[in-house]
């Protein structure tokens, strides 16, 4: 027998790399949005205390998270770097910005650009409207995709199974009771709010409010992103300023400055 055959198949390895205990770490931070002791975070991501020590000592030590006087645990100043680079290069970010800014002025509203990060809606950008009506949600704040109307934009372009495996998955009773649930339904509504091109929520998250979303569509009708108005509920459907027609047409802009082209 020669010693290729005698040579025996490599096992494995199912223990965790130290770059995916690293990565779970960033992931509860940021899912957490506050500090946290190593004790906590050992305990959230189910990893041995004294891995966890070992990791946070060496990124501490590499800025890539900060420890408090009082030990706890934060993102780095090296992520931030990292993040302010990502961003200058993302060119749909860019153009999409650059209309959020005119979208708000010309309503008076808060606008949103947001994408989808797995099975939740991130807002990317964000700026305040010129009224009195302001959201609570911020720049990295994380959504459900049920319950928001970005949310069933931002997966509108994928096969009907694979939306039933997401909401499945990832649906939530929203805080008022009223962001539908059932994956079937979730997966109707996203095919139609996409071939509409216009998606409406109103009060299935936060009480007596009501968002817009138009899609961002690239030439391969995929939505990398929506543009949206954050409006009291009994503004939806206001006709001055006609508010969907202005989300509508703000995002057809992005698309258009990023040679994206749609029938």
């Amino acid at each position: 027998m020669s010693e290729t055959e005698t040579k025996a198949e490599p096992v494995r390895r199912s223990r965790t790399s130290g770059i995916d205990r690293a990565l779970q770490v960033f992931d509860y931070l940021q899912q957490a949005g506050q500090a946290a002791t190593a004790y906590e975070i050992a305990r959230e991501i189910g990893a041995p205390l004294s891995t966890v020590y070992t990791i946070i000592d060496d990124l501490v030590e590499k800025d890539l998270l900060n420890r408090d006087g009082n030990g706890l645990i934060w993102l780095g100043p090296r992520l931030y770097h990292y993040g302010l680079t990502y961003a200058r290069s993302l060119d749909l970010l860019t153009a999409a910005q650059h209309e959020m800014h005119e979208l708000a002025r010309a309503s008076g509203e808060t606008v949103q650009v947001c994408g989808r990060d797995q099975d939740t809606m991130v807002v990317l950008a964000m700026e305040e409207g010129g009224g009195q009506f302001h959201v609570t949600s911020r720049v990295g704040s994380r959504s459900p995709l049920n319950w928001t109307a970005s949310g069933r934009l931002l997966v509108g372009h994928l096969g009907r199974e694979e939306l039933l495996t997401i909401f499945k998955r990832s649906a939530r009773v929203s805080p008022t009771g009223r962001a539908e649930t059932d994956p079937d339904v979730l997966a109707d509504n996203a095919h139609e709010a996409l071939e509409h091109g216009i998606s409406i929520q109103a009060g299935e998250s936060d009480f007596a409010v009501a968002c817009i979303a138009a899609p961002i569509l690239d030439a391969s009708g995929t939505c990398r992103a929506t543009m949206s108005i954050v409006v009291p509920e009994p503004k939806v459907h206001q006709k001055d300023p006609d508010l969907i027609a202005l989300v509508r047409a703000s995002a057809r802009r992005v698309e258009s400055r990023l040679g994206w082209s749609r029938p």
